[in-house]
This record gives C-alpha cells, structure tokens and sequence, in this order.
C-alpha cells in the first residue's frame, strides 16, 4: 500500500495500480466526492491507467450521478464492485447504464484486484 487516506465519506486505500475505498455506514454517496477522486488519480496516477475497487463492507446508498462524474477521470481503466453478499443483478444494471468504464461485481477482494490488473495491463495508453 502507498498511502491510506480518511474522508468524511470513508477511507481511500492507495495501492501501486488501484485505489479500494471504504464508504461510512449510512452515508450516501454524492457527486461532489469525485473532486477528491480526481485529486488522487492526478497525484498518485498521473500518466498512467489505475482501477477503482469500492469494498461494500457497510451499507450505505449512492446517487447514481455519481458514476458519469466518476466516467470522466480519464485515466480510470476500470471499477470494480466487492461485496461478499452478493450484488442484486439489478443493482449493477443501473450502475452500468451510468458508469462508461468497465464495471465487475465480484465476491472477494483477491479476484477484484486481479481483474482491474488486467484491465490496466491491457487498456490501450491513450486516455
């Protein structure tokens, strides 16, 4: 791990090609938070292609404006999605339709990180 940063929000965990975040219990997750999405990307990503892993340990609920802000970060390769309960299907429809990057649920960390690697070994350099 690089750095571990705190928010009002949650927790960013800052990795050599990815960031997991940890959102607070109950929060909900707005549009504005992306402004410090940008700020890590720029200073820890800058040049180079990084994934995003949100590790859904808390509940809490997400404004879906939030994913075109969270598309415009030009360098995000990929987004994942951990939960170990299981995401409903129709869950990450909706956050498909908003997200224009590639989204995967999965249900443990290890395979979440694994997946976004591949994805920044083989997004094209270009953004």
């Amino acid at each position: 791990m690089i750095d571990n940063l705190h928010f009002e929000f949650g927790e960013i965990r800052v990795f050599e090609n990815f960031v997991v975040v940890v959102m607070k219990e109950g929060i909900t997750v707005k549009p504005e938070y992306n402004d410090d999405l940008a700020d890590i990307a720029e200073k820890y990503y800058k040049g180079r292609k990084f994934g995003y892993i949100t590790y859904r340990i808390n509940s809490y609920a997400v404004n879906p404006m939030v994913y075109l802000k969270t598309s415009e970060i030009e360098n995000l390769a990929a987004f994942a999605v951990v939960s170990a309960s299981g995401l409903k299907a129709s869950n990450l429809e909706v956050e498909k339709r908003f997200l224009k990057k590639p989204l995967k649920h999965f249900t443990s960390l290890d395979e979440a990180k694994n997946w976004i690697n591949e994805m920044i070994e083989n997004a094209s350099p270009k953004f």
